[in-house]
């Protein structure tokens, strides 16, 4: 009698799981589904000489996957419209097996953090040992990045989301945020843990490189589809060209707004924008007259490693033009310390954050319009388990765990 054999039952979010049906007849066809209820996938599988399908060295046959992937099933889920549910893997005609996927993992504790007027949760293992930190940066979206900061805490880290604007105590919009803010919390988080580093995706990858070239006790910096660049604000308003029109800094030091480079808004932005097709934010971003000096980001002053990490078909915005940026100063100009930038070609703007999550969202909604994201799911997913795991070895070469 066929068995589905899946391990380990119970892991973390970015852990792999194995897949494998033993005992089946040789060549047989097997559908494999995956759902969470409010998403699912499957795929056709032929049993091999042995009576085995196994997702880790066999490829579907058809399916909404190709290739060897043994999470494939995972990061392939599109959305059912159905409520959210349990993780189930499924082996239609012989049973299900459900798994247990935590968002917080086992051994971690979680702290709400409300104090020096600061907005975050901490993330750290359950012990009294010292861990090294790292303070987890969000993006344009706002608020805060919780699984991500849960998940470093199970590599070893007491890792601080932080909230900087989009939730309340915080700023409603990205708009002439303080940097000392984020110093703040850098000495809350370096008093409680050893070695401090900075995680950001997006905006929260520009703003992971201006702290860390503005405060020394900053030892490792990991922007991913970030920019070297420092951008315009995100302004108030519900509808996208207004957001755009605002003009003001995103980011302020000692009571100063941080000079920028403005967005544009070209005839073909504003088309797509009219017509309500897909927009590719990349569009507001204007790179033809090169960037003026005064907008880049010293990042030869970060007194630790930086890790950029950017993707090749990023419709949001230019990661890669704009992480060059970083690039170019830190072999140009002397940094002194580990530095890397690591571009994935055909992956798209969604490969912040940890791994073997449904990838298949090519567009999102955005305000009173629908933005690309760019790239392929295969690539994006591809990259972003690449990325979590270059990001975790950065931070523990650079930190010590």
């Amino acid at each position: 009698m066929a068995e589905i054999l899946v391990t380990p039952r119970r892991a973390p979010l970015d852990a792999e799981v194995r897949v494998r049906v033993t005992d089946l007849p040789p060549d047989e066809r097997v559908t494999i589904r995956a759902s969470t209820g409010d998403r699912a996938s499957s795929a056709v599988f032929l049993a091999d000489e042995r009576g085995v399908v196994d997702l880790g060295r066999h490829a579907p046959v058809e399916g909404d996957y190709s290739g060897v992937d043994p999470m494939g099933l995972f990061w392939s889920m599109t959305r059912t419209g159905e409520p959210p549910g349990p993780t189930l893997v499924e082996v239609v005609g012989v049973g299900k097996v459900e798994l247990e996927r935590p968002a917080v993992p086992d051994g971690v504790r979680r702290t709400e953090v409300a104090e020096n007027g600061l907005v975050g949760v901490l993330f750290e293992p359950d012990d009294d040992a010292v861990h090294p930190g790292v303070l987890v940066l969000g993006g344009s979206e706002g608020g805060l990045h919780e699984a991500d900061a849960a998940l470093l805490a199970g590599h070893g880290f007491a890792a601080l989301a932080l909230a900087y604007f989009g939730v309340p105590g915080v700023p409603d919009d990205l708009v002439d945020i303080p940097l000392e803010y984020v110093g703040a919390a850098l000495e809350w988080l370096g008093g409680r843990a050893g070695a401090v580093g900075v995680v950001g995706g997006s905006r929260g990858g520009e703003l992971a490189l201006l702290v860390g070239a503005t405060f020394p006790q900053v030892k490792a910096v990991v922007s991913v589809v970030g920019s070297g660049v420092v951008t315009q604000c995100i302004g108030p308003g519900a509808r996208l060209l207004r957001k755009l029109e605002h003009e003001a800094a995103s980011w302020t030091w000692q009571g100063r707004p941080l000079p920028y480079l403005p967005y544009s808004t070209p005839d073909e932005l504003r088309r797509l924008v009219v017509d309500g097709e897909p927009v590719p934010l990349r569009l507001a971003f204007d790179l033809s007259d090169g960037v003026p000096e005064d907008v880049e980001i010293p990042v030869e002053r970060i007194a630790g490693g930086v890790l950029l990490l950017s993707s090749g078909r990023d419709e949001s915005w230019p990661s890669e033009a704009l992480s060059e940026v970083a690039w170019r100063r830190l072999t140009g100009l002397g940094h002194g310390h580990r530095h890397e930038h690591v571009v994935y070609p055909e992956a798209g703007h969604l490969i912040a954050g940890p791994p073997h999550r449904p990838v298949t969202d090519l567009v999102v909604p955005g305000p009173g319009v629908r933005f690309a994201m760019g790239g392929t799911p295969a690539a994006t997913a591809a990259a972003r388990a690449d990325a979590w795991r270059r990001t975790v070895e950065f931070l523990s070469d650079q930190l010590g765990t």
